[in-house]
C-alpha cells in the first residue's frame, strides 16, 4: 500500500515509434459499494469502525493496526470531522421543522409561514414593547431576544401556532356573525338574521353591549359611561390579536370598533348592518312577606339588589338574550331564595305602555325578534320599566 507507482513505457512490436504508458504497483481499485453500507452513520464511533472494516478487508494481508499508524491517525481525524459534519446537518434540518427547531428565529419564520403573527401576539400579551405595526424589524429582535431569556415564550407560542389553524376566523353564516361578536369585550351578546333588503340580502346584526351601551353613543355621555382602565386593556390586547386598528379612546363609538371587526372578517359583497337591540321597559309589582325575625329594610334592600342592574342581578345587563321571555316563576323563583323572605305575590306583571295589558294571570310576558327585557327602576326613564314592592310582617326599620 505504501509502495510508490513505477510507470513503464511499452512498445508494440511493429510499432517503433508508437508505446503506451503502463503504471505499476497502484493499489487496487475500490470495489462498488455494497448493499452492506450503512447509511445511517452519524457519530464518531460508527465512521471509524466502518473506515476500519474497509481498511481490513481491502488489505488482508496486514493483520495488525495501532494507534500510532498513520493510516489510523487519518482515519480518526477524517471521523471527527465526519462527526462534526454530521452534527451540523441534523442541526439544520432540525430548524425546519416547527417541532423540532431551537433557535428562536427559525420558531418565528416557520409560525409566520402558517399564518401565526408571533409579534403581534407577543405584543398584545405585554412579552415586548415595540409594536410590530409601527417598527417590524424592531419587533422581531426584541421577541427572538424575549425567547433567549426566556425559553417558556417560545414553547408556549410553539404551541399555540398550531392550534390556531383550527380555529375559525370567518363571518360566512348567519351564525358566525353572531359568534364573533360575542368574543368582542365590550359585546355581551349579539343575534344575527339575514333579510331581503330589496336587490340583495342584508346580514343584520343585534348588539347588547357591556352596560347596555348603544351603537352610536359616545363614551362619557349619559348613553355610554367611561370604560374601565382593565376593560380598555381587555379591548386593546383583542384587537392586537386580531389584526384591528387600535381603539381611540375615548372618542370612538361602539359602531366604530365593531364596524371594523365585521369589515375585516366579513364575506367580499356581503352588507351587514348592525342595530341596538329594542329595549321593552317592564312593569312589576310584589307583595313581599318579611320574616320576624328580619328587619324590613334589610329584605327591602336585598329584592332591589336582586331585581337590579347590578352583577348577579335578574336585569343584568347581558344576563337575557335576544327575545328571552319575561315568566313570573323565575321573578317568585329569585326573590324567595332570599333570606328573610317567607311568600312573594306578583301583582303586575306587564309591558310599559298603557295599551299593554296584565300578565299575571298568564304568567309569562312573551318577546320576539331583537326585543329585550328591561328593568332600570329609574323614574326619570320610566320607559325602561320598573317595579314597586309592598312589604309585609318583619321588623320596622
Amino acid at each position: 500500500m505504501a509502495d510508490t507507482p513505477v510507470p513503464e513505457i511499452i512498445f508494440e512490436p511493429g510499432l517503433p515509434g508508437c508505446g503506451r504508458r503502463v503504471v505499476r504497483g497502484l493499489p487496487r481499485p475500490l470495489p462498488d459499494v455494497g448493499n452492506d453500507f450503512d447509511w445511517q452513520v452519524r457519530d464518531f464511533d460508527g465512521f471509524r469502525r466502518f473506515m476500519m472494516e474497509e481498511l481490513a478487508a481491502r488489505f488482508p494481508e496486514r493483520q495488525r493496526w495501532t494507534a500510532a499508524d498513520i493510516e489510523v491517525v487519518l482515519v480518526e481525524v477524517l471521523s471527527a470531522v465526519l462527526d462534526q459534519l454530521s452534527d451540523m446537518a441534523d442541526r439544520v434540518a432540525a430548524e425546519s421543522f416547527l417541532e423540532t427547531a431551537r433557535r428562536p428565529e427559525s420558531v418565528r419564520r416557520l409560525l409566520r409561514l402558517i399564518g401565526y403573527d408571533a409579534e403581534r401576539m407577543a405584543f398584545a400579551a405585554g412579552d415586548i414593547r415595540t409594536n410590530p405595526a409601527a417598527d417590524g424589524a424592531g419587533a422581531r429582535t426584541e421577541l427572538e431576544q424575549a425567547w433567549a431569556a426566556n425559553p417558556f415564550l417560545m414553547e408556549a407560542a410553539r404551541r399555540a401556532g398550531p392550534r390556531e389553524l383550527h380555529v375559525q376566523r370567518r363571518m360566512v353564516t348567519v351564525e358566525d356573525y353572531g359568534g364573533m361578536l360575542e368574543e368582542h369585550p365590550l359585546v355581551r351578546h349579539a343575534q344575527a338574521s339575514l333579510e331581503w333588503g330589496g336587490s340583495w340580502t342584508v346580514v343584520r346584526v343585534a348588539i347588547i353591549g357591556g352596560n347596555d351601551r348603544v351603537l352610536d353613543a359616545v363614551e362619557g355621555t349619559s348613553a355610554a359611561a367611561t370604560t374601565p382602565a382593565d376593560l380598555r386593556k381587555r379591548v386593546e390586547r383583542f384587537h392586537i390579536e386580531r389584526g384591528l386598528d387600535a381603539p381611540h379612546w375615548p372618542d370612538t363609538t361602539l359602531r366604530t370598533l365593531l364596524g371594523g371587526y365585521v369589515e375585516t372578517y366579513r364575506m367580499i359583497g356581503q352588507e351587514v348592518q348592525l342595530q341596538d337591540a329594542v329595549p321593552v321597559g317592564i312593569q312589576l309589582a310584589f307583595t313581599v312577606q318579611v320574616g320576624p325575625d328580619y328587619f324590613q329594610s334589610e329584605v327591602r334592600s336585598a329584592v332591589e339588589q336582586a331585581l337590579g342592574r347590578g352583577p348577579g342581578g335578574f336585569f343584568e345587563p347581558g344576563r337575557l338574550r335576544f327575545g328571552e321571555d319575561v315568566n313570573a316563576s323565575d321573578l317568585i323563583q329569585t326573590l324567595t331564595a332570599l333570606e328573610g323572605v317567607e311568600t312573594v305575590q306578583l301583582d303586575q306583571l306587564k309591558r310599559f305602555g298603557a295599551r299593554y295589558l296584565d300578565q299575571v294571570a298568564t304568567g309569562r310576558i312573551l318577546l320576539q325578534g331583537i326585543e329585550l327585557a328591561t328593568c332600570d327602576n329609574d323614574p326619570a326613564h320610566p320607559e325602561r320599566g320598573s317595579y314597586t314592592l309592598n312589604l309585609q310582617g318583619g321588623r320596622r326599620g
